[in-house]
């Protein structure tokens, strides 16, 4: 595969295997090249898949041993102003990707409402800077995954285009491994926990997810870490990857996460003294690297406005630890 700086198209051929299930032609391309299933679409919309000589549909129902064209235009040149004066804090970096701890408040990529001053623009003015993976489109070169703009933690972001798909292509399959800590209201009775519940957008505030009879299928998992008198701090596994996923999933079983303007209400809203900001951290990440598929563990410890949270939690009460 072609790197960032290539000019020529990237053509792939792809073959759809014996035995396999018949099935979308778009959920079977973006499967197996680990492209987001939008930019598939928008590949297929732009006549840039085809079989034999003939371009397909994305709805195209493809069976074993069919053979495909996938051609994907190399990335368009980026239009975006490089920002040195935002600091980016890098925990791990080599000759494919980075992983920064992304401070709360920071948006990780330009959109309508957010032109300048995100995670993105501040890479672009990063020392050093190389060309960023194109594939996930020109406003996110590199950006593999996102945290909400109030979550705090670790991010990837990828050098070129074949550390992308490599990245994209785990995190759709599930083989990063994902972990978070969250102060939640309330005492969470059980030490371990799985919350399943469908996630989609709430039907009477767009603006918001919910958990909804129609929505995607969602899991988190999670441990309590401590305990406190009327809060709980968790570590949490992010099976899937919904937008809002662990605040809707902990919202819904009666602990939201201390500080969520969104999902909160009342105390759990405002937090425990001295929060200002959403007690969620993106602690953990766990993936293959690219180039030669060993295991990369990167932890980024909590933030010290969130850490002199816990100490006030600790110094007005006894505490427990949870053993699992």
């Amino acid at each position: 595969m072609p790197d960032a700086s290539a000019t020529a198209a990237d053509v792939r051929v792809l073959t759809v295997p014996e035995g396999a299930a018949a099935q979308r032609v778009d959920r079977f391309v973006a499967d197996v090249t680990g492209l987001s299933r939008s930019y598939v679409q928008r590949l297929i919309s732009n006549g840039h898949l085809t079989a034999g000589d003939a371009a397909l549909k994305a709805n195209a129902v493809v069976g074993p041993g069919a053979k495909l064209r996938l051609l994907v235009p190399p990335s368009a040149p980026l239009d975006m102003e490089a920002d040195a004066g935002i600091g980016v804090v890098v925990v791990y970096e080599d000759a494919d990707l980075l992983v920064v701890d992304k401070p709360a408040g920071l948006v990780v990529h330009p959109s309508p409402g957010h032109p300048a001053g995100t995670l993105v623009n501040a890479l672009l003015g990063r020392a050093g800077a190389s060309e960023y993976g194109g594939i996930a489109g020109v406003q996110r070169p590199g950006i593999v995954h996102r945290l909400d703009r109030d979550t705090s933690g670790l991010l990837m972001v990828a050098k070129h285009d074949a550390a992308q798909a490599s990245l994209m292509g785990q995190l759709k399959a599930r083989r990063v491994k994902k972990t978070y800590l969250a102060l939640v209201a309330g005492e969470v009775a059980a030490s371990v926990g799985r919350i399943e519940a469908p996630i989609g957008r709430d039907p009477r505030h767009r603006t918001r997810m919910a958990v909804t009879a129609d929505g995607r299928a969602s899991v988190t998992g999670y441990r309590v870490r401590e305990r406190f008198a009327g809060w709980t701090l968790l570590e949490l596994d992010l099976v899937t990857g919904r937008t809002h996923q662990i605040r809707v999933h902990l919202d819904a079983i009666g602990h939201p996460v201390a500080g969520d303007a969104v999902y909160g209400g009342g105390t759990s809203r405002r937090g425990p003294d001295g929060l200002n900001r959403l007690f969620l951290h993106a602690w953990r990440l766990e993936f293959a690297a690219p180039s030669d598929g060993h295991l990369i563990r990167v932890t980024a410890p909590l933030p010290d406005e969130l850490e002199d949270v816990l100490d006030g939690l600790r110094s007005a009460a006894p505490r427990t630890t949870s053993g699992a």
